[in-house]
């Protein structure tokens, strides 16, 4: 198949639309069901890249979850702990392959977020992965192949009409790429750049102790971070990125709304919401919005008489500013990576409120001393990695 017309382009009226590889060569691709659109494309695509080279740069299975051609979450394939597989919703499902865990991780990041993803994974799909990708609402899925029993899980989904798109792994894109704006090609060689965790090596602060763990998390988040839309950060822990702030014209709004993302994160794990007790048959979606409204500003949405009769089965105790405070003053070990330098120390002291202690960053400002002397206040080990990747 050397191109594939679709329904329309970013927007109903943008018509015609259609994919082909500019030479003439085939797609590398085949649709083995629904009709995905321009923007599930344009996810796709992005995030097979990005599983891909996690893949090879941690030897572990990825996913990622795709929102408007950014992550709304990606990780490798770690077993997951009790309480993880709680925050999910995938603890009923029994033991989970590799593929399944990197793809509950991705998903369960940022689950306001992830809600109609596109969704990527660098391995074949396996029955224990479509059983949790069966039960989410998301527009479609890219991998390099399926499981027979797989992909008749997937092919339930939406009525039979769920977007599945099988990649062939071994294509290899032309060196160099072509967009067009307002009429007028633009044209850049391939950000081929490779990640891995020995990129990690130019360590800039007085503490210097990098272990394994933690030059992995370093190139989830590099990677993470070359197929967000900038600018962008990525906070990352044991594995998976927690926090992903895209798109934003100011680098410290990036690592405030990532930070905010990545606190939520781990006030879902506090006994005061794994202890929520929600009434029968309240939708996974429902949950969700309900424990982001529980640990927000906004609580009494569903806290007040005559709301949270209908969520919960129990009234909940507010969870108090002092108290969630107190719980994320024990995280720690946190991973944050940027796709460029930090401009000024506040990204560091926003940064050390949500247990950051591992940081990587291309460096080259004029300020990048200030941004050290905050790091080493903290205690902090950070990498220049004198890689910018932004992603437009």
């Amino acid at each position: 198949m050397k191109e594939l017309e679709l329904k329309y382009g970013c927007n109903p009226n943008q018509k015609p639309s259609k994919i082909y590889v500019a030479d003439g060569s085939d797609l590398p691709i085949e649709v083995l069901n629904g009709r995905p659109g321009y923007i599930n494309f344009l996810d796709a695509f992005n995030g097979w890249q990005l599983v891909k080279e996690l893949k090879r740069a941690t030897g572990l299975p990825a996913a990622t979850s795709f929102k408007h051609v950014s992550p709304a979450g990606a990780a490798v394939g770690l077993p997951l702990s009790d309480t993880l597989a709680k925050i999910y919703w995938v603890d009923d499902l029994g033991e989970l392959s590799p593929l399944a865990c990197a793809y509950a991780r991705a998903r369960g990041a940022d689950r306001m977020s992830s809600f109609g993803d596109f969704i990527a994974l660098s391995d074949v799909c396996d029955v224990s992965t479509a059983n949790i990708i069966k039960r989410e609402v998301s527009d479609g899925v890219i991998a390099p192949g399926y499981e027979p029993e797989a992909l008749e899980i997937l092919k339930s989904k939406k009525r039979g009409e769920y977007n599945i798109i099988k990649i062939d792994e071994n294509y290899t894109p032309a060196p160099v790429e072509h967009k067009e704006v307002y009429g007028i090609t633009f044209e850049q060689g391939r950000n081929e750049l490779d990640i891995n965790k020995d990129s990690f090596t130019d360590i800039v602060t007085e503490n210097k102790e990098l272990p394994d763990s933690a030059k992995i998390d370093m190139a989830i988040a590099m990677i993470t971070l070359k197929y967000t839309q900038s600018n962008s950060v990525c906070y990352v822990k044991n594995g998976q990125a927690i926090g992903i702030g895209a798109g934003q014209q100011s680098r410290i709004h990036c690592t405030r709304l990532a930070g905010s993302k990545a606190d939520n994160w781990l006030l879902r794990q506090s006994p005061k919401v794994l202890g929520l007790q929600f009434v029968d048959g309240l939708g996974r979606p429902e949950r969700d919005n309900a424990i982001d409204n529980y640990i927000g500003e906004d609580y009494m949405d569903v806290l007040a008489d005559g709301a949270w009769e209908n969520i919960f089965k129990v009234k909940p105790e507010v969870f108090t500013a002092e108290e969630k405070r107190a719980w994320l003053d024990q995280a720690s070990d946190v991973t944050l990576g940027s796709d460029a330098f930090f401009p000024f120390a506040d990204n560091i002291d926003r940064a050390k409120r949500s247990g950051v202690k591992y940081i990587a960053e291309p460096g080259g400002s004029k300020r990048d001393q200030l941004v050290i002397d905050a790091a080493n206040k903290y205690g902090m080990v950070m990498a220049f990695t004198g890689i910018r990747l932004f992603h437009h």
